[in-house]
């Protein structure tokens, strides 16, 4: 008949917390959460001859690791997010609203003398990206879906201005979009008029949080008196985005382990095992499960004279109660102890003085009869003297109340377990203390070689030297013998 029990116990828990969702606004950390969920599934077999235990253990790790992806620059025509036209070094127009140039050569002042652009429209009207203060604008739409942001980021951007006249006026824009639906706006003003900046590099960065699949840059700004306008070259977009990645991974380990009912294995292979098993940890690894030993603390002198005190102390607060009990047992039973003797005493000699007179006489004469006859035989007897001395009886030696606590702390050890190194350490210790001798340990000497016992000859290698002599007297020696035993053999046998 066979009887099945199945228990299951599951467990989680995790290494690190991940702060990062798609409601986060900016870069997050990068960090990596690792969830364990441990499922332990225990099946029992109940057979005729033995217990079969199954134990599976599996582990479900989920492992979530966080990054800051770059996106490097998106306005470079060489990676691929626009064409040549929309290019941030500004050698075309991107187009947008109001009038513009795109002048070269020492037109462009500090910028160099390629190609830049110059914002030549004085208006004062909002853009279509809802800026105010326009009179031109340069707009470049970048789709980055290929990027697949979904738990937000940051955009950074980078652009040289040279502004000639102070009365002009200079802006970058940024708007952020996830299809048609607008994730962040960023708008900073980089020269405003009235502010004298000449030639500045400039570089800002918006957060934000989601998803987007499009960047819309605008730079757009004021020529005041028509003369020579705001100018900008290379401008540069990056964007910095996070990325979570989750991957879960399962390790199922199983256990199987039979116990006989009938166990014939001797008492020393089961001691072995059970000392085994209580000496170390078992741990799953890659290769299987594996023993760890545990780490126990040898015992110390000065642990061990404090238990042995306690120990002591302990004796003595019991034989204090318990002479304390009988002081008082004695102290409520002696008032009646004395009326009853008293009583006792009285009676006893009343019955003495009138019943023992007679027999009193008859003991002494039977006495003295025998005292004669004794002297008689002495007489008769011939005269051995034999001395005898007794010896003194030794008194048997009182154990003091430290060796009856360092007896106790022996007696508790492991009869298993009294001759592991923990154990025998500690016996020694016990027998420092009862020795009064805590400087067993310190005075270490160390043995100095003999000198002259080794020698610096070397042996050859690989050569064994003749020894003719030796030879000769082995091998002669035995041909002797030999010769020796078949000459008494043919003599016997001729005989």
């Amino acid at each position: 008949m066979l009887l099945w029990l199945c228990i299951s116990v599951s467990l989680s828990y995790s290494s690190y917390a991940v702060d990062c969702s798609t409601d986060t606004v900016g870069l997050c950390t990068p960090t990596i959460e690792e969830i364990i969920q441990e499922t332990i599934t225990e099946e029992i077999i109940h057979e005729a001859d033995g217990i079969t235990t199954i134990t599976t253990t599996t582990h479900d790790i989920t492992t979530t690791t966080v990054t800051n992806e770059n996106s490097d620059n998106i306005l470079d025509s060489d990676n691929d997010f626009v064409v040549t036209s929309k290019d941030g070094e500004m050698d075309i127009d991107w187009g947008g609203q109001g009038p513009a140039s795109m002048p070269s050569g020492n037109s462009c002042g500090q910028l160099g003398t390629d190609k830049c652009a110059m914002i030549t429209g004085s208006g004062n009207s909002v853009s279509a990206n809802n800026v105010s203060g326009m009179g031109t604008t340069f707009v470049n739409t970048i789709d980055i879906s290929d990027l697949n942001i979904k738990h937000g980021g940051q955009t950074n951007y980078s652009i040289k201005v040279d502004k000639q006249d102070a009365s002009d006026s200079i802006y970058m824009h940024i708007t952020g979009k996830d299809g048609s639906t607008n994730v962040f706006s960023g708008t900073d003003v980089l020269s405003a008029s009235g502010t004298n900046s000449g030639y500045q590099t400039y570089e800002n960065s918006f957060d934000f949080a989601g998803s987007i699949t499009s960047i819309v840059i605008e730079i757009g700004g004021r020529d005041i008196n028509l003369a020579v306008g705001p100018l900008f070259d290379s401008v540069q977009v990056n964007v910095l985005y996070n990325v979570i990645n989750t991957i879960i991974t399962q390790q199922i380990t199983t256990v199987e382990m039979f116990i006989a009912l009938n166990i014939d294995a001797p008492e020393d292979v089961i001691d072995l095992v059970e000392d085994v098993f209580d000496a170390n940890d078992i741990v799953n690894t890659d290769q299987g499960l594996d023993f760890t030993p545990i780490e126990i603390d040898e015992p110390t002198y000065q642990e061990v004279e404090i238990e042995i005190e306690e120990i002591q102390i302990a004796e003595i607060e019991i034989a204090n109660e318990i002479e304390t009990e009988i002081d008082t047992v004695v102290e409520e039973v002696e008032p009646d102890m004395d009326t009853e003797v008293k009583q006792e005493t009285e009676t006893e000699t009343k019955e003495d003085t009138t019943d023992t007179k007679p027999e009193q006489e008859n003991e002494t004469q039977e006495e003295v009869a025998e005292e004669e006859s004794k002297q008689e035989e002495v007489k008769e007897k011939p005269k051995e003297v034999v001395e005898k001395k007794e010896e003194p009886k030794e008194e048997p030696k009182k154990e003091t109340a430290k060796e009856k606590a360092a007896k106790k702390i022996v007696k508790k050890m492991d009869d298993k377990k009294r001759y592991d190194s923990n154990n025998q350490m500690k016996t020694l210790i016990v027998m420092q203390v009862l020795g009064n001798s805590k400087t067993f340990f310190d005075s270490q000497k160390t043995l100095l070689d003999r000198q002259g016992f080794f020698s610096d000859a070397i042996l050859p290698d690989t050569i064994i030297p003749n020894n003719n002599m030796a030879q000769y007297l082995l091998f002669a020696g035995s041909d002797g013998m030999m010769n020796e035993m078949i000459e008494q053999q043919w003599r016997v046998t001729s005989e």
